[in-house]
């Protein structure tokens, strides 16, 4: 299984959603390895894919560029005069490809999140050619960042692997009820997985 892993918005468990991923696969029998090319405050994403990788991919190799300063890339690289370094994200990438059958890579916030001027967190998808899974968090407000992020990832041409559902929170609400079914309707593809709030495994097998 290889995935571009973007989400409706920052904070909406894509690390944690890769995570689990990366260790189901891996527990599956696959090398499955883990990229996370951005990382924009602490390091503590790149941290986690590193360890749900058991160590076997190096952090520097997992999370190539890292800023201090918590804000996108673009804007963390004028503060820090850092510009990304993209060829080394490129090198990064196809060493992960050629070197793993399976390749779990997680973007940085939501869909447009700027990396350069005219160059977003699409652009870095649609370089990868990878399927692109999005993460969804049941909440109000889910409906219309997901329907408008996958709107776009068709509208790019891009293949959409379908949505991965993380209910963070036991909310019975009209919204984080109704919110699953009506983006199977919408989107047209069924929900690949409902990650329940503090769920630690995926167990799935891999033909």
């Amino acid at each position: 299984m290889n995935l571009f892993l973007t989400g409706t918005d920052t904070d909406v468990g894509k690390t944690y959603v890769s995570a689990l991923l990366v260790r189901a696969l891996r527990r599956a029998g696959l090398d499955t390895a883990a990229m996370k090319p951005f990382c924009c405050g602490d390091r503590e994403d790149a941290l986690a894919l590193h360890a749900a990788c058991d160590g076997a991919v190096p952090l520097d190799v997992i999370n190539p560029i890292w800023y201090a300063t918590p804000a996108s890339p673009y804007a963390a690289a004028k503060v820090e005069n850092r510009p990304a370094d993209m060829a080394l994200v490129r090198r990064n990438f196809q060493q992960l490809r050629a070197q793993h059958r399976s390749l779990i890579v997680e973007g940085v916030g939501g869909w447009m999140v700027p990396i350069a001027k005219d160059y977003y967190v699409a652009d870095l998808a649609a370089e990868f050619a990878l399927p692109v899974a999005v993460v969804v968090r049941n909440r109000l407000g889910a409906l219309n960042h997901a329907l408008l992020t996958v709107r776009d990832i068709r509208r790019l041409g891009l293949p959409f692997a379908g949505i991965i559902f993380n209910r963070t929170e036991e909310d019975n609400n009209p919204a984080t009820t109704t919110n699953r079914a009506l983006l199977e309707e919408l989107t047209g593809e069924p929900v690949l997985f409902e990650i329940a709030q503090g769920q630690m495994e995926l167990e799935f097998g891999v033909g």
